[in-house]
């Protein structure tokens, strides 16, 4: 008895010890890796113009997370095909090698598992001609033509320069500064590009997308098409018989762009790129889908869960309120990227032609001072307003769920936290992965964008690069140069954060 007792307590040791190593996940996880790198490299070489060198040495750095790339640029466990301007990346098992395509309009598409290059064609595309006028004849901000200009009064050069040094020259190796451009008065009066970089280099935003979704939302909520406080009108998942009593009806617009939904959480806690966003991202899965299959577990409202989904199940909620497929797709640039000038932006889609606005937008460093001039505008565009006051103020509006840790996030956009004391407190911001900033200023009529690829343990702060560019900058008050209707809108601002923040906004103005 006592030996068949220790067998048993032998098979029963093995079995655990087998159960901790076993990942049920490991198929989706190789999938998922493999779609990064083809996403990546696809949209590195034909959507950036960058060589092959350039997209491992740079673009694949981030693939360090999940172990590296699969090979090097001068071979390895991939292929691409110019003529079409695809990239297969993985074996020939089944599920795990991935495709990714450019489409006109649009960008790279990921492919499920299992599709190959010959299913390219029914992969979406935009065919939408170009805004008229040759961009380098046309004046910034609507055009590139940027002419030499001394700058304005009361900015110190040796400051700027220094802030610049300070973004470029970093105490790591893991933080890649590629783009820095600074505007002023409207101007830029900064701008600068590593090296292989230019101002038309398109590159990943990553999650400053979602501040551009909350853009195109709300020129809808303006518009009445679309209500903040509404409970969304989508279809959710799985669909069952008693449709009212699904307690996810009660999710509106202003809970999902405030990140507190209150559904299940699957990015937050580490599942993006096992069942999470991911899926969607770099493994052919529908986005608007995955997005709708969540539960709700809190209340909406009370709960700050920063989700790539709450972005997504917005966007499919502005695809319904626009109910045409093809009003959908050209949606962002008839109503913004064109009017704004932003004409090296492709907002992606996933294979079944949902955007994915949560992260999948390629642009240039000065497309996104445009986006940044826009806000720092208070949404005027060339005496045209194109976005309201009002959403404005909500997207600066910190979300309530956030009240007892800082006051961090907005509508989608992040603020400046309670317990920051070195820089302006109307100041706020667009933050993506791997280091894409665009900062607004209004006290200093500033807008800043700093792009990277920086990858593993980042550290860049865009507060801190704020802090370092203000040392150059004047208030608008001090601004010998400025001219009146902007200091008469910064006050209005002050008058409005103070009501907002209380006293500790003083010391700024």
């Amino acid at each position: 008895m006592s030996r068949l007792f220790f067998l048993s307590c032998l098979l029963l040791v093995a079995h655990a010890a087998g159960a901790e190593t076993f990942d049920p996940y490991d198929a989706d996880r190789k999938m998922i890796r493999n779609g990064v790198q083809a996403v990546l490299m696809c949209n590195g070489l034909f959507t950036s113009h960058r060589t092959l060198e350039q997209v491992f040495e740079q673009e694949l750095a981030y693939l360090s997370r999940f172990g590296g790339a699969a090979g090097t640029a001068a071979d390895g466990d991939y292929f691409v095909d110019g003529d079409r301007r695809a990239v297969g990346v993985g074996g020939g098992a089944a599920g795990t090698r991935i495709h990714a395509a450019f489409r006109e309009g649009i960008g790279c598409v990921v492919m499920a598992p299992g599709q190959d290059l010959d299913d390219i064609d029914a992969l979406p595309s935009l065919l939408l001609p170009p805004p008229p006028g040759n961009p380098e004849e046309i004046p910034w901000p609507n055009g590139d033509r940027v002419e030499p200009a001394p700058l304005a009064p009361g900015i110190d050069a040796s400051a700027l320069q220094a802030a610049s040094d300070w973004a470029f020259e970093r105490e790591s190796p893991e933080q890649v500064t590629l783009s820095l451009i600074v505007v002023h008065g409207g101007a830029i009066i900064h701008e600068r590009y590593a090296e292989g970089v230019g101002k038309g280099t398109r590159t990943r935003t990553w999650s400053t997308a979602k501040s551009i979704a909350a853009t195109l939302i709300g020129m809808l909520v303006d518009r009445g098409t679309l209500a903040l406080d509404v409970p969304v009108d989508i279809d959710w998942l799985p669909e069952v018989a008693e449709i009212d009593t699904d307690p996810r009806r009660a999710i509106t617009l202003r809970h999902l762009l405030n990140m507190s939904s209150g559904l299940y959480p699957v990015d937050s806690f580490g599942m993006e790129y096992v069942n999470g966003s991911g899926l969607a991202y770099w493994a052919g899965a529908g986005s608007a889908a995955a997005a709708r299959q969540r539960g709700l577990i809190r209340q909406p409202g009370t709960y700050w869960d920063y989700e790539n989904y709450d972005t997504l199940i917005a966007i499919y909620a502005m695809k319904r309120a626009l109910g045409d497929e093809r009003r959908y797709l050209e949606f962002p640039r008839r109503a913004l990227l064109d009017r704004i000038g932003m004409r090296n932006t492709l907002v992606s889609t996933d294979r079944f032609g949902d955007f994915i606005l949560s992260s999948q937008v390629y642009t240039t460093a000065r497309d996104l001072a445009r986006f940044g001039l826009l806000y720092l505008n208070d949404g005027v565009w060339e005496g045209e307003r194109l976005l309201s006051e009002e959403w404005i103020r909500f997207v600066r509006t910190p979300a309530p769920a956030t009240a007892d840790e800082g006051r961090y996030y907005g509508g989608h956009w992040w603020l400046v936290p309670d317990d920051r004391t070195d820089v302006p407190r109307d100041a706020y911001a667009t933050a993506g992965n791997r280091g894409q900033y665009v900062i607004v200023a209004p006290s200093h009529d500033v807008v800043i964008v700093r792009r990277g690829l920086d990858y593993g343990d980042q550290g860049f702060d865009r507060w801190e690069l704020l802090r370092e560019v203000l040392l150059a900058v004047p208030r608008v008050s001090e601004s010998p140069s400025m001219p009146g209707h902007r200091s008469h809108w910064a006050g209005q601002q002050v008058s409005f954060f103070l009501k907002l923040f209380g006293h500790r906004l003083s010391r700024w103005f």
